[in-house]
């Protein structure tokens, strides 16, 4: 089997904190979250994963070497391609196309996801939903009485159904999805003004495709810097055992840290309150603090802090007193000195 991750956008929505990183490659406690992506889908499809293609814009060397890396702790081949324009989601999946065979996982890098269930590899594809309060924002899905989806409706503007395609698809023909994507895209079929992967999905079915659902238990959004430090306290619950022993070279004096908590490498902290939901980045140092339910990058320094709901970057510095900021990568906010 083949994982299939588009994740071109840079993720405007979550600056300034994908200024410098592309916001797959965001930690989250302590783990990017392209990388958890993968490793929650190979444990679903409870098979051996292959390859690790990822389709991605101008990200640089650093982060091609990142994501291959990221393949090969899966024991998969790591494959890039390059998405220059943002042409829609089956459009996406076209610059994948030399990687497009056999069966394939399609997961797009914007979202985490907690299922507990095996692929159906009986049916044509298995479809990830979720129940949403509102579907005009997504894709979504229509069922039969046997469960069968019977229609994808891209972003309805009335109600047709409340299942959210969460983006995660699996294929047991990628040869077939492909024919249909270059179908639309030869005869310039558009929605939207972009060629939608749901347009692809909706001719398969109306040929005889049958696909099923693979409905999630939880699923978490980084879309943004709120949604992105839910995301972060939620995978900290879920790992919580994980999350007790620090590393040794984690330095903590004269304070106290309420579980679950993410500390990484070099870690110092002192005089502080860490916790709940916190996560620190290697090299991080914490002084005369209170955090709680926040994403610190790595080689950040934090004095007289007392933050919550709060995202700070890499090399980021704050000196201060606020309850809640976003701080990008290599700032520096210092109320001390006033």
């Amino acid at each position: 089997m083949k994982i299939i991750v588009p994740m071109a956008g840079r993720g405007s929505r979550l600056r300034p904190h994908t200024l410098t990183v592309p916001k797959p490659l965001i930690p989250i406690a302590g783990k990017p979250i392209v990388q958890r992506l993968v490793e929650d889908i190979a444990k679903v499809a409870g098979e051996k994963i292959e390859e690790v293609a990822f389709i991605i814009g101008d990200f640089g060397p650093e982060i091609e070497k990142s994501l291959l890396q990221i393949a090969e702790k899966l024991g998969a081949k790591g494959s890039i391609y390059y998405q220059n324009d943002p042409l829609g989601t089956a459009h996406a999946i076209k610059c994948a196309e030399n990687s497009m065979q056999g069966d394939v996982v399609i997961a797009f890098a914007d979202t985490l996801f907690r299922a507990d269930f095996q692929l159906d590899k009986n049916s044509d594809g298995v479809i990830w939903v979720k129940s949403v309060e509102d579907p005009s924002a997504f894709g979504v899905v229509k069922l039969d009485n046997y469960g069968f989806i019977t229609d994808f409706v891209e972003k309805p503007q009335t109600f047709v159904s409340d299942l959210a395609i969460i983006g995660i698809y699996y294929f047991n023909s990628a040869e077939k999805l492909m024919d249909e994507i270059n179908y639309i895209m030869d005869n310039d079929i558009k929605n939207g003004g972009e060629y939608q992967l749901t347009t692809a999905l909706e001719n398969l079915r109306a040929k005889g495709a049958k696909f099923t659902l693979g409905k999630v238990n939880d699923w978490m959004d980084c879309g943004n810097k709120n949604a992105t430090v839910e995301t972060n306290s939620k995978i900290l619950e879920y790992e919580r055992e994980a999350m007790l022993d620090y590393p040794a070279s984690a330095v903590i004096e004269n304070s106290l840290i309420i579980q679950p908590c993410f500390i990484g490498e070099n870690v110092k902290i002192s005089n502080s309150k860490i916790g709940p939901g916190v996560s620190l980045g290697n090299n991080t140092v914490i002084v005369n603090s209170n955090i709680e339910n926040s994403l610190i990058q790595e080689n950040t320094k934090i004095n007289h802090g007392n933050l919550s709901n709060s995202m700070i970057g890499n090399s980021a510095q704050y000196f201060g007193v606020s309850r809640e900021i976003s701080l990008g990568d290599y700032s520096v906010l210092d109320f001390l000195s006033r």
